[in-house]
């Protein structure tokens, strides 16, 4: 048991490098708290008219226009006000970002590729560079409500794809930072470990930076779903994915505010294509809630 332990801890320890150490708890009292939330009204300032098929559902819908067909999705603005208003207000050029060229005002989204793409897994965009690396030059909060998913009556250890979660938390807690460490420190984190699995799932991502409300009627990332890129809690920018398949691993890990309706297949010619072979030509936001 010992060194199946330490085996699962040490192929997490690449992930755990750059962590800075918070405390040494015996991970059985539990820290996690909700942050507070106050929501908004989202506003569509352009009004555009629709050509492609909507649904009769009074809702905001995006229809993402490329060069292989066109993704229509509802925006959904009551389960993430904020990353819906950021969206469309990047789409119809709303809002100002920057670039190496310094601040810009215009559609952002427009010429922008899928630039990262995988069979049964999603198509990723938004990215100016097309590398992964880019945004809008800010930075923004997760919308979540963890515990409207569930995390906080699932343990980890009955949820194995948080083990990199797990990992890192522990790594972190003894200030892990070379396999010396780990050895030297052997039997106290072995103890945590095994202690740490009976965390609920919402207590570990809590500890390892994530940040969840109790307000939003958040939504799980399944098939079709829009969310948010991120790397990390807490930086979202603007870059997005649409889920080709159910992707639980992904829950309580990325706002998700919206649903492909339509263009299934569009979806899937996207990712057949490979990466930076399909381009956004533009964005155009419907507001059907009245």
């Amino acid at each position: 048991m010992i060194n199946t332990i330490r085996t699962i801890l040490f192929l997490g320890f690449l992930v755990a490098l750059g962590f800075t150490a918070c405390s040494n708890q015996k991970f059985k009292k539990l820290t996690y708290e909700p942050v507070s939330y106050g929501k908004i009204n989202v506003v569509v300032r352009k009004l555009e008219t629709s050509y492609a098929k909507l649904p009769e559902k009074p809702a905001i819908y995006a229809i993402i226009n490329t060069n292989v067909g066109d993704l229509v999705l509802e925006l959904y603005h009551e389960a993430a006000p904020k990353t819906v208003q950021n969206f469309i207000d990047l789409a119809q050029g709303e809002k100002e970002f920057r670039t190496e060229k310094g601040t810009e005002k215009r559609p952002f989204y427009d010429g922008l590729k899928f630039h990262r793409v995988i069979k049964d897994f999603m198509a990723q965009g938004g990215c100016p560079r097309g590398d992964g690396t880019g945004g809008p030059g800010y930075q923004f909060e997760d919308e979540i409500n963890g515990k409207a998913l569930g995390l906080g009556a699932v343990k980890v250890k009955e949820a194995p794809q948080y083990q990199t979660q797990l990992q890192r938390l522990i790594f972190t807690e003894f200030n892990i930072q070379t396999k010396q460490d780990l050895d030297a420190k052997g039997a106290e984190v072995e103890e945590a470990y095994v202690q740490a699995l009976e965390l609920p799932v919402l207590e570990v991502l809590h500890r390892v930076g994530y940040r969840f409300n109790e307000v939003l009627p958040s939504k799980p990332p399944v098939r079709g779903s829009l969310a948010m890129a991120n790397a990390g809690p807490n930086t979202n920018g603007s870059q997005f994915f649409i889920n080709q398949v159910d992707t639980p691993h992904l829950t309580g890990i990325h706002t998700v505010f919206g649903q492909l309706v339509s263009g299934w297949d569009v979806l899937d010619r996207i990712i057949e294509k490979g990466n930076l072979q399909t381009t956004i030509k533009h964005i155009s936001i419907i507001d059907k809630r009245i």
